[in-house]
């Protein structure tokens, strides 16, 4: 009984379907239309419908709704199969595409035609509306809704055979033009396109609508539970009448649930199509963006995706994420996988003026104080360093416990070093530090005749790896929020950041893409995977190490 009391509604629907047989296995798909990259949202549809596969020991498809040769391409095909595959959804052999029944949908509408069940149109698409009605008056019916089966199934052959121009002539469900529900009054199913398609070419000029060729597709793959967003609720009458007018044996059944919205991000595709047009963002898997691909490059994890969905939930009620569960989600990942190495970002040159010159040692470092496993490596060290600028002030505020004139504080991993001096440039910017350290106070020798309260990282100057860092944050204006009064995006002048001059310890020598790590005080990086190089290396910063989430 626990156990059934923590299940979702969609599992208790789909407990009820098998104990009643109404299905005596559970088969699910994601079908995205190829025409744009997947975002965050649709992780939740992707690992919900593959989730519920193997739970109940069913299969699941992956299924492309090409049905709009407009907007589709080969790349966002291709782009979908990587972010399904990175998620762990695994559709194994079963790859499909809805242009792959086209004769089956088309044999569908002739025999609607047949049942007296749809009349081709000539109305033009504003016409239609018109006569469609509003959620408070009936429609009207077409003049042409009383053609003869034989004229309609002419006239539906000759839209076939390319003998009318794109808007000319239509194919409508003939159902109830008074239905309260707009969507059973009169559906257009296929229209005249004479337009290339991706998958089939040049075979066809006329296409299906999608809320025709959807349940279709459903049917014939043998789908049980057709899970869908909540603006499909309103479309489930006309999803239920297309597999019974068209004689399916076991019809499959429509679910909706909530969709999963995230506060402050772009999602829609057109606005993110025109951050790319106007180059605001380099691609569609710009860091900044919430596409899985976006997700993905920055450092994301499938595992900390995953989490956020279950954190998310599934329900019917509308509900709306903090960006902050996403980061929790990613850190909470990180944290005892990745090693932990020193990275200064904005660095600023250290002497130590009474260490030997030609010295160097090396301190046995733990890769990840948390997690023993993954062992510990050689750091060197030696007379010049880096450290992070904002760990020097000339004149210190109060608490402030880093280095400034006078002041001793710890080398992490190393030793107790004071600052005595500085120099700066023409402009007035400090620009190398004078400092002496204290032997005794090796790191792991023992040392208890002083406390410091101020410790920080560093990176040794001759063994420093230089490279790119980017700090991200998000794309739009949190405080003004996404739109503006005129529908633009607010965007943030500072959702990129880049640290040009940034110095990583030697270890990192041999890192390749989506390698991540952390680097203390610095936050979750990964090597980039587009723009790094051997030469120029490139960290994106995934998350930084401050939360404001609560997981209670």
């Amino acid at each position: 009984m626990e156990n059934e009391k923590s299940k979702n509604f969609i599992e208790q629907i789909i407990d009820k379907d098998l104990e009643e047989g109404r299905f005596d296995h559970v088969q699910t798909r994601f079908p995205p239309e190829p025409n744009g990259y997947l975002h965050i949202g649709h992780a939740k549809s992707i690992l919900l419908n593959y989730g519920l596969s193997q739970e109940y020991g069913g299969k699941f498809n992956l299924r492309f709704d090409d049905t709009n040769p407009t907007k589709e391409k080969s790349e966002f095909v291709d782009s979908i199969k990587a972010d399904v595959e990175w998620l762990g959804a695994d559709y194994e052999d079963r790859l499909f595409f809805a242009s792959d029944y086209f004769d089956q949908m088309y044999e569908c509408a002739v025999k609607l035609i047949k049942k007296g069940k749809a009349f081709v149109c000539d109305l033009t698409a504003e016409q239609i509306r018109e006569y469609r009605g509003t959620l408070t008056e009936p429609g009207k019916e077409s003049p042409y809704r009383s053609r003869s089966i034989e004229e309609n199934l002419e006239l539906f052959e000759n839209m076939k055979n390319g003998m009318y121009e794109d808007g000319s002539k239509v194919l409508r469900a003939k159902i109830d033009m008074s239905s309260p529900n707009i969507n059973m009054r009169d559906p257009v199913i296929y229209r005249v396109a004479h337009m290339s398609h991706h998958n089939t070419g040049d075979k066809w000029c006329i296409y299906p609508m999608y809320d025709f060729a959807h349940p279709i597709e459903d049917a014939i793959e043998h789908i049980t539970h057709s899970i869908c967003t909540l603006e499909f609720e309103d479309h489930r009458p006309l999803y239920d009448w297309v597999v019974r007018e068209c004689e399916f044996e076991q019809p499959p059944r429509q679910i909706e649930f909530a969709k999963m919205y995230l506060k402050n991000v772009v999602t829609g595709k057109r606005y993110i199509k025109k951050l790319v047009e106007d180059g605001i963002v380099d691609g569609w898997d710009d860091p900044r963006l919430v596409s899985i691909s976006g997700l993905r490059r920055r450092g994301y994890t499938p595992e900390s995706i995953r989490k956020f969905v279950e954190l998310a939930g599934v329900s019917k009620a509308q509900s709306t994420c903090d960006y902050a569960m996403l980061e929790y989600c990613i850190r909470e990942d990180l944290k005892l996988k990745e090693p932990r190495v020193m990275a200064v970002l904005n660095p600023l040159k250290m002497i130590i003026d009474n260490y030997p010159e030609d010295q160097v040692e090396y301190f046995d470092v733990p890769n990840n104080p948390e997690n023993e496993a993954l062992g510990s490596r050689k750091v060197p060290f030696c007379r010049e360093l880096y450290i992070e600028r904002e760990d020097f002030m000339e004149e210190p505020v109060k608490k402030y416990f880093r280095m400034f004139p006078g002041n001793e504080v710890r080398l992490m991993n190393a030793y107790f070093v004071t600052c005595n001096s500085f120099e700066k440039d023409e402009e007035g910017n400090v620009t190398l530090l004078h400092c002496t350290y204290d032997p005794e106070t090796r790191s792991g020798s023992g040392f208890t005749g002083r406390k410091v309260k101020g410790t920080i990282h560093w990176v040794a100057a001759p063994f420093a790896i230089r490279g790119e860092a980017r700090l991200y944050e998000n794309i739009v204006d949190e405080e003004k929020g996404v739109y503006d009064e005129e529908g633009n995006l607010n965007l943030n002048p500072n959702s990129l950041i880049r640290m040009m001059e940034c110095c990583v310890e030697p270890s990192l020598k041999d890192a390749k893409a989506f390698d991540r790590f952390q680097f203390v005080r610095n936050g979750y990086f990964c090597v980039d995977c587009r723009d790094s190089s051997p030469e120029h290396p490139v960290y994106n910063r995934i998350v930084s190490l401050k939360s404001s989430f609560n997981p209670k």
